[in-house]
């Protein structure tokens, strides 16, 4: 791995032309695709979720679905409102992070990291599980097999995204295009109808077990604001985004809001209307589609889509996770692998990391989607209510123009995001949430003990320090070798570029082969010492460490250059016999001194 990431930093690249990165960031259409599909396709499992919980007080009481919606859709309102807040104020990306940081110190921006990170592994999860879900209401002999479906989405868009956002984002036009006009037609049709056209899947008994309460209605409330997941994928990708940034990330960001409740709204009307209940063996949203459609070839060509879509719903996590990680590197929160940036530009480690999460979550749960509902929402409305307070900071702070009504609108905000997680993590703790009540102080742990790790180190380097004077003192230069060669030759001539006392060090148990080898020497007169070292029981590397030890006593300077065969292909590579860089290891793990390897590259 390490190899392959040097091979690739290190190949040749023609500079780009002025402007040329920029064709590898999105427009808003472009950020609209790769970014908001999770918000927006929400709509195949949120409406579906306050249905699944006002059914426990009968089919009466379906026409609260239309009441808690428009609640719903007026939270999505002044969210749309705040992240575009947040987008002017932090265009580096990060959302709740970057507001946290700046305005509420490290300890909540560890809270809105660890939110977040949770947030957008769930978001793949339960978009690939809803997918495959909706795939199996279109076939039902697919339903066994959910979890390879899930897998095998999660590896297709894992490749897609090593390619680079703005390939993705071309990839997911067409699937976001086809999925809005069909969510959208269904809704025209459906109003245009007077009554469903078919009626899909088996009936199930309704049994009325509570009453159409506040608690009922709060709960279905909390439900449906797992509809709302995805609003800060935009805030959190700013920098995804072609100049002016800002601008294209905001007017996304209305986009994104105008569809999303209005697609949410307009299948509430049809659920109120025909008193859409659950049915066996396909999803609400088939049944809507069915409805409007019929049975015929435009109601498996809408699951198709809808699939598709969930499935590409999952890629605003890999757009926005990485870039959330990269930052947390930058601030030595996060290893700072995460931060290392492709030509393309990917972070392709946090691309790779946030593909394995979700698998063993998915693997975890079996793909079952109602398992992971339970957890969703909950990291995201953490991050809403601290981006709400982080922003009601800010404005007090600053007071630019305007930053009263700026304030009091976020306040607002942050009341209502707060009160929608009190009961978000009331209503689901014990369904679930509870996983995400532990999952989330844990990785607050983690980013604390890697910054101080990082601090630690920092500190033991002396970095913004001014270092002692440097030390001048006498050097050894250590050639371990094995047999009169051109390499043996390499290493020298390189070991003498380096300093002029050098020695040869040998390591042999066979008298007759030290004998020939002394012998070899004293033709080749290479104008360097020769060291024999007996070794009993053939061991390599002790004998050298032992040796490298003795000379470093009295506190001189120490270089060992390790002569290596590198073969021209990387298959014949196992063919070596390895000992340098055995020897290497050793000597950076029980010795001081500098350890160089000196390559003699084969032409076969």
């Amino acid at each position: 791995m390490t190899f392959g990431l040097a091979r690739r930093e290190l190949r040749p690249r023609v500079p780009l032309q002025p402007g040329e990165g920029e064709r590898h960031h999105l427009t808003s259409i472009e950020g609209l695709a790769a970014l908001s599909l999770d918000a927006l396709s929400s709509v195949a499992y949120g409406p579906e979720a306050i249905v699944l919980v006002l059914i426990a007080a009968g089919t009466g009481a379906l026409t609260a679905t239309l009441p808690v919606t428009l609640v719903i859709a007026a939270l999505l309102a002044v969210l749309v409102v705040s992240y575009g807040q947040v987008i002017a104020v932090h265009p580096d990306g990060g959302g709740a992070y970057a507001v946290a940081k700046k305005d509420l110190g490290p300890r909540t921006s560890y809270l809105a990291a660890a939110s977040l990170v949770v947030d957008y592994v769930l978001t793949v999860t339960v978009s690939l599980a809803a997918g495959a879900a909706s795939l199996a209401s279109a076939f039902p002999s697919l339903g066994s097999y959910l979890l390879e479906i899930c897998l095998a989405g999660l590896a297709l868009l894992t490749l897609v995204n090593l390619r680079g956002v703005a390939e993705s984002a071309r990839v997911l036009m067409l699937p976001t295009v086809l999925f809005i006009v069909s969510i959208l037609g269904i809704i025209v049709l459906g109003l245009l109808r007077s009554h469903p056209a078919e009626v899909v899947g088996t009936a199930q008994p309704v049994h009325a077990t509570d009453a159409l309460g506040v608690l009922l209605l709060l709960k279905a409330f909390s439900s449906g604001c797992s509809a709302l997941t995805g609003v800060e994928a935009i805030a959190n990708g700013v920098p995804a985004f072609r100049e002016p940034r800002v601008k294209r990330a905001q007017r996304t960001e209305l986009m994104l809001g105008a569809l999303l409740g209005l697609m949410l709204i307009g299948l509430a009307v049809l659920i109120r209307r025909d008193h859409v209940a659950p049915r066996g063996g396909v999803t609400v949203l088939a049944q809507l589609t069915a409805g409007s459609y019929g049975t015929g070839w435009p109601y498996y060509a809408t699951n198709l889509i809808v699939t598709l879509a969930l499935a590409f719903a999952a890629n605003t996590s890999f757009g926005g996770l990485p870039v959330l990680m990269s930052l947390l590197a930058k601030d030595h929160r996060l290893p700072h692998l995460f931060g290392l940036r492709t030509e393309r530009p990917v972070y392709r480690w946090g691309v790779v990391a946030l593909a394995v999460l979700a698998a063993l979550l998915l693997i975890a749960v079996n793909a079952d989607t109602h398992r992971m509902i339970p957890l969703f929402a909950i990291g995201v409305f953490i991050g809403f209510t601290i981006s709400q307070i982080g922003l009601v900071r800010h404005w007090t702070a600053q007071r630019p123009p305007g930053w009263l009504r700026r304030a009091v609108l976020n306040g607002v905000g942050a009341v209502l995001t707060a009160v929608a997680l009190i009961v978000l993590l009331a209503t689901k703790f014990l369904e679930g949430a509870w996983v995400v009540v532990v999952a989330v102080p844990l990785l607050m742990l983690l980013f604390a003990r890697v910054q101080r790790y990082y601090t630690a180190v920092g500190r033991e380097l002396g970095l913004g320090e001014v270092p002692p004077p440097v030390r001048v003192t006498d050097s050894l230069v250590i050639v371990p070798v094995g047999e009169v060669s051109k390499l043996t030759q390499l290493a020298l001539t390189a070991a003498r570029a380096l300093g002029h006392d050098v020695v040869a060090v040998a390591v042999h148990g066979d008298p007759a082969k030290a004998r020939a080898l002394q012998e070899s020497w004293a033709r080749w007169q290479p104008g360097v010492r020769l060291e024999i070292i007996d070794s009993p029981h053939r061991s390599l590397v002790q004998p050298i460490v032992d040796y490298v030890l003795r000379a470093a006593e009295g506190g001189r300077q120490i270089a060992v250059l390790i002569p290596e065969v590198e073969p021209l292909h990387r298959r014949y590579q196992i063919l070596q016999n390895q000992r340098g860089l055995l020897l290497a290891a050793a000597l950076r793990a029980r010795t001081d001194v500098v350890v160089c390897v000196v390559p003699y590259r084969l032409c076969i």
